[in-house]
Order: structure tokens, then sequence, then C-alpha cells
């Protein structure tokens, strides 16, 4: 399976047609199953619209975003279902992205159900008490009937994963997931995804601004400027021998990566 993007652009207008702002310029992206491709780049460069175009949340001006050549037609809706279950979202903010007022079991059975992954009850609770095993939230019995604002950031962004897995995801597009979690905790959260990739073939769109991180992590880099994509290649090429000025300046300015334990006692690390 093949996600693509292919020289897609986005431009927003002012509702009364006024000034225009290009947020993303003929990008072209290639991400698959197994592989950790990161875009990388400064606040403003482009990075999260381009998330939202390959998870097709918003349309592109031009170009297309392409699965297994397919172009994707939100207007199908068969095809968007299908689109959905092979492309997941994680996004920045956990705790936005959860019904405060629905237990973990509802945020997470309810998508199992809206699939078909799952209809039976017991069914149903199986596959939330698996999923949540596979991020690290074991036993599961202990977090089905907590609410979000019960669990920690990490531990929310551990359900959002969870919640995404759930229904077997070719490629996970993640906006920025670990950004707003500290350092111990994200080495933890990271530790899952990178799991994931390894146990069960998940490809990921990691978006960053995070270099150590990207560096950490990453097989593939895409670099963005002012909505554009200057460089991309193998990671080690892109640390080593960057080719663009730009892509110089942000490893010139990037800080070393700390090493972290994540706080097994808190996070449910197994």
């Amino acid at each position: 399976m093949r996600l693509e993007a292919k020289r897609v652009s986005k431009t927003f207008r002012s509702r009364r047609g006024g000034h225009a702002v290009s947020a993303v310029k003929e990008a072209s992206f290639v991400a698959q199953p197994g592989q950790f491709v990161a875009i990388v780049g400064e606040s403003g460069s482009g990075k999260s619209t381009l998330a939202r175009l390959l998870l097709y949340l918003i349309e592109p001006t031009s170009g297309s975003v392409e699965l297994d050549g397919a172009p994707v037609n939100r207007r199908d809706r068969a095809a968007a279902i299908s689109y959905r279950r092979n492309v997941q979202a994680v996004l920045q903010d956990p705790a936005g992205s959860l019904n405060p007022r629905k237990r973990i079991d509802q945020t997470i059975g309810e998508v199992i159900r809206l699939h078909d992954i799952a209809r039976r009850a017991a069914d149903v609770r199986r596959k939330t008490e698996e999923v949540l095993d596979i991020v690290g939230m074991s036993p599961a019995e202990r977090f089905l009937d907590r609410y979000p604002h019960e669990l920690s950031g990490g531990q929310r962004q551990r359900v959002l994963i969870a919640r995404a897995i759930a229904l077997n995801p070719k490629i996970i597009v993640a906006d920025e997931a670990i950004s707003a979690l500290d350092a111990s905790v994200k080495a933890g959260v990271l530790k899952v995804m990178v799991d994931l990739k390894e146990r069960l073939g998940v490809g990921y769109v990691f978006i960053t601004h995070d270099l150590p991180v990207v560096r950490k992590v990453a097989d593939y880099v895409y670099v963005m400027k002012a909505g554009e994509i200057v460089e991309h290649g193998e990671k080690d090429k892109i640390f080593d021998s960057p080719a663009h000025p730009y892509t110089r300046m942000l490893l010139d300015s990037a800080p070393v990566l700390p090493s972290h334990r994540p706080p097994a006692h808190e996070e449910g690390i197994r």
C-alpha cells in the first residue's frame, strides 16, 4: 500500500475573497507501511496543512492525494470509509481529541462498531482490551471505565494510538503527536509507536519540529519551508549531508535529545 501526494497545493482565501495564502505549494510525498517518514520544518512551514491534506480533512486546491494510485474522493462514501480505515490520525492535543464525557471503553468501542470490526458487546470489549494492551496500558481493565481527565497526558495519547490501531490501519498520520508531552513521557510514547511499526508493520507520517526525535526514529525525512518541500531523503543523508541551506540551519539550531526512561508507574509500560 502506498500513500502519495502528487504536486499537492492548498491556498486559503479570506471569506471576502481578498488576500490569499499558499500554505502548501506543489508538494509531492510518499509513505508506505512499515516506514517511519518524518516531515520537519519550523512553525508555519505548512506541515500541519499537508497532514490535513493527507488525511483528506481538507481538499487540495490542485494536485491529488492517492492511495495505491486511486485518488481520494470524499464524495464517494464507501471509498472514504475504506480510506479512513487504512489511514488513521493521531493529533497533538489528546485532551481535545477525546470526548470528556465518554469513558475509554466507549471512545474506542464506538470506532470498532462504526467500522464493523466487531459488533457483539463481548467482542468489542475484547478488541478494546487488546489494543490497550498493545499500547502498554496493561492490564486494560484498569483503564476501561476511566474518563480522559482521569488519565495522564501520555496515557491519553496512548488511548488515541489504541483507537487508531483498532481499525488495523496501514499508515498513521501523527501531527505533533508528542510535542505536548514531557521528555520522559515522550520517550515512552515513541517506544510504543516504534513497537507498532515493528510488530504490526504500521507506517507513520510523523510531523514534527523536533529534529532530535526524528534522528532517533525516522527512516526517511521531508523538509518543508514556507509550504514547499525543499529537500528529502534517507535520514542519514539528511542529517549527515544536508544539501539545502534551510536544512542546515534547522540542524544547526536543533538541541540534543536527552536520554530519559519513561516513568513506568505512571504510563503502564511493560
